[in-house]
């Protein structure tokens, strides 16, 4: 008993210590947003090149995911977990030395490809370790709030820093953080073995995926911020990233040994839950970055305040995630879960598209805070686990990795297409003679009605999409099995 005891306390460490990696991952994608304008003072960017501080971390870490979390399947996902950890962990060190623009986006390009080596494969880590449906949901949960919060938490760690000491810093923060997860991640998680490469390797599908990814959100924060979705380098970047998507899967469907079997396409739930994820984290942008200009630019918040502003999210995405996921589902199913989580997120979208110029924290900024961190707290631990449902454990990288690539593609594709409407919408209303923050407000409001028809269409395809579940007596599932034995024989297979 003492035995076994050990064994499952050492789990529930080993899934922190992964968590640990994540959060570095996740803080991360907004902890530089806050220090920006110290670091073009700093380092004499031009305001074209400052946002690649920004794009050459995107561009590598949307591109390498799903690449990243197949390989994890092929070779080991402890060994790629820890090889991005360190290459993460050395790129912020560079960082944080960086004495020039160009070595500044060189080392932020590298800490990209080690956050999606990371990143890409925790999940599929997780379900393996936890194969029982009750503990899994409790896992997934704790891994939910991490990636979930993570955002916000980084908006008041980057205020922080940079207020009290510099920009330098919310680099080197990560360095002992990187070192502890790293030596406990050796002790703690046990070394898998992967599924090797009998066959061969499928370097044409890893060339054409990555090529595709790389080159699609290099549009989307590119030329299609900059130029607009109709020029001409915007339609020609797309066409040739959908055209490498096409032949990439040509390629998987007639390979025998595909880098992304198609096969795990066929799981409702896990395409589904997939596009789900996508439509949300756009929509769900709209609070997290243009909420946060709407109190810089029309509140006058400053750094520290913003981040403060969000705590409550934090809070009770953390409460719900890590205590009330796991009874939740597995008294109601993660489907039951998800759509009202869904409602809660376009009910905080819209209510914040009401905030007026001269709103008032308490009345116009918490409560649509407290519901969306309500609806994530709610809805993220159960697409977590509909996305992971379907993956056996020779795809579980590979189900790991998607589902961080269509949560990175959709937070690119939300935060042009709103910003992008944003602006529009402000220009107009300065040229019919409004005040700046008048014309600020305005721009966000549509925004905001935009990104809640975003996430009303991910309501939608939930509804129809997603396979509902089976009640326990008398309605079975494909197989004969209800919604409960389906979730256990796919954690024995794990």
């Amino acid at each position: 008993m003492e035995a076994e005891a050990g064994a499952d306390r050492a789990r529930w460490v080993s899934l922190y210590v992964l968590c640990a990696g994540v959060l570095m991952i996740v803080l991360d994608g907004t902890v530089v947003n806050v220090a920006l304008p110290s670091i073009q003072d700093d380092l004499g960017f031009s305001q074209s090149g400052l946002a690649w501080v920004v794009n050459a971390y995107l561009i590598a870490f949307g591109g390498l995911l799903l690449l990243s979390g197949r390989l994890g399947d092929l070779i080991s996902r402890r060994d790629v977990f820890l090889a991005g950890l360190t290459l993460f962990t050395l790129a912020s060190l560079a960082c944080g030395f960086s004495q020039s623009d160009v070595m500044l986006v060189v080392a932020r390009f590298a800490a990209g490809v080690g956050g999606a080596l990371t990143a890409a494969v925790v999940l599929g880590m997780i379900v393996t370790m936890f194969p029982e449906p009750r503990e899994q949901a409790k896992a997934i949960g704790v891994y939910a709030f991490v990636a979930s919060a993570g955002g916000s938490v980084g908006l008041l760690a980057g205020g922080v820093l940079t207020q009290v000491l510099s920009w330098h810093w919310i680099f080197f923060i990560n360095i002992p953080i990187g070192v502890a997860t790293g030596f406990y991640s050796l002790r703690l998680l046990e070394r898998d073995k992967g599924l090797g490469f009998a066959h061969g390797a499928d370097i044409l599908g890893a060339l054409l995926i990555t090529s595709s990814l790389m080159l699609g959100v290099f549009t989307i924060v590119e030329p299609a911020a900059n130029q607009g979705w109709g020029s001409l380098t915007t339609l020609l970047c797309s066409a040739g990233s959908a055209a490498l998507l096409v032949a990439f899967i040509i390629r998987e469907s007639t390979t025998s040994n595909p880098l992304v079997p198609l096969r795990i396409f066929r799981s409702r739930n896990v395409t589904g839950a997939n596009v789900i994820q996508a439509l949300t984290v756009a929509g769900m942008f709209g609070l997290f970055f243009l909420g946060v200009l709407y109190l810089q630019e029309v509140l006058d918040y400053d750094a520290l305040e913003t981040g403060l502003a969000y705590l409550p999210t934090t809070l009770i995405m953390g409460t719900l995630s890590v205590k009330f996921s796991e009874p939740l589902i597995m008294r109601f199913g993660a489907r039951k879960c998800l759509i009202p989580g869904l409602i809660l997120i376009a009910a905080g979208l819209a209510l914040f598209s009401r905030a007026p110029v001269d709103g008032h924290y308490v009345v116009d900024v918490l409560p649509s805070t407290l519901l969306l961190g309500t609806g994530v707290g709610v809805a993220f631990p159960s697409l977590m686990t509909l996305a992971m449902s379907g993956a056996t454990r020779a795809d579980a990288g590979l189900a790991s990795g998607l589902v961080n690539t269509t949560a990175q593609v959709g937070a690119a594709i939300g935060l042009a297409v709103l910003a992008t409407i944003a602006a529009t919408r402000t220009d107009d209303l300065l040229a019919e003679g409004q005040s700046r923050s008048e014309a600020l407000t305005g721009g966000y409001h549509v925004a905001f009605l935009v990104a809640v028809g975003l996430v009303i269409a991910a309501l939608v395809v939930a509804v129809v999409v997603l396979e509902p579940a089976k009640e326990p007596e008398g309605d079975e599932g494909p197989d004969g099995m209800t919604e409960e034995e389906l979730s256990a024989e796919v954690g024995t297979t794990l």
